[in-house]
């Protein structure tokens, strides 16, 4: 189960299915068929705001790789502390500006697709 200000981070190669699992969880979350859900790699971040009130930021930090700063100004810590649910691609090595996760699934596909959670539930903003 995620909530209202955790911080879901999702590891894997290229292809592996980051965006497919992010796709889904929005899905059971209430995000409608008829709204896309695609990588943010370009924009960085895409929001969903969901009928229950809760929001949703799926952001991909694969093109800033290295450069950390330029991910605390992206706000999703804030965004966290405002009550957000932020889902993170390639958000391991940026941590330190995301905050502590909540959940961290590193996705594999090979020799075949497999998922390895780790759930982190006390982890809590300062």
């Amino acid at each position: 189960m995620v909530l209202a200000g955790d911080l879901v981070l999702l590891g894997g190669p290229l292809g592996a299915g980051k965006t497919f699992l992010t796709r889904a969880l929005l899905r059971a979350l209430g995000v409608p068929a008829s709204r896309p859900v695609a990588s943010p790699t370009f924009g960085l971040v895409h929001e969903y705001a969901l009928e229950s009130g809760l929001t949703v930021l799926h952001a991909d930090l694969y093109r800033l790789a290295g450069k950390s700063g330029e991910v605390g100004a992206l706000g999703l810590r804030e965004r966290r502390q405002e009550g957000a649910l932020v889902v993170v691609e390639w958000g391991h090595e940026h941590v330190r500006w995301l905050g502590p996760a909540t959940l961290s699934i590193e996705l594999s596909r090979t020799p075949e697709r497999s998922a390895h959670l780790t759930g982190l539930r006390a982890a809590q903003l300062p």
